[in-house]
């Protein structure tokens, strides 16, 4: 199979994690040294890999459930520390790196359920707790601000209901 072939067909998953913590929300700004996006803030998230899958036995005879919400726990936990809950779907998108590669990116959100933000080094270089009218005061990826907008319009009924 020819790279064009592979290009046309391959795609990585990656899952986003907007987390929300009384009335605030986890935003991270990336390292300079990041090839997509460098000095922009986002929100932690990373590639669903192979290792994912084989790492955890099958839910059934052939298949893996819930394999976004894991990954997106796992890559919280490992970009930030955090431990998180309640995870729910915002949007999805998608992106063409300039080797031709697609990522699918799904967007989700949870709620902060416990640590302290620590960052690694290499990847994420600052964080900040931020309201959704604070957010548009950072060099936010593009259409984060309004993910930020649609996962606070759910949390604020979830909230204003219990």
């Amino acid at each position: 199979m020819e790279i064009s072939e592979i290009q046309e067909k391959a795609h990585h998953i990656a899952v986003t994690g907007i987390i929300f913590k009384n009335g605030k929300y986890l935003i991270c700004k990336r390292s300079e040294k990041e090839k997509a996006f460098p000095n922009k803030w986002c929100v932690p998230g990373g590639k669903l890999e192979r290792h994912d899958l084989t790492s955890e036995p099958k839910d059934t005879k052939d298949y893996w459930f819930d394999v976004l919400e894991k990954t997106l726990r796992r890559e919280v936990l490992e970009e930030t520390n955090l431990k998180i809950k309640n995870i729910g779907y915002v949007s999805n998108l998608a992106f063409i790196h300039l080797n031709g590669f697609a990522t699918i990116i799904i967007s989700l959100y949870a709620e902060y359920d416990s640590g302290d933000v620590v960052l690694p080094e290499d990847e994420l270089v600052d964080y900040a707790w931020v309201t959704p009218h604070e957010a548009k005061e950072y060099d936010l990826l593009e259409n984060l601000h309004e993910q930020i907008l649609k996962v606070d319009e759910v949390m604020q009924y979830k909230y204003s209901h219990e």
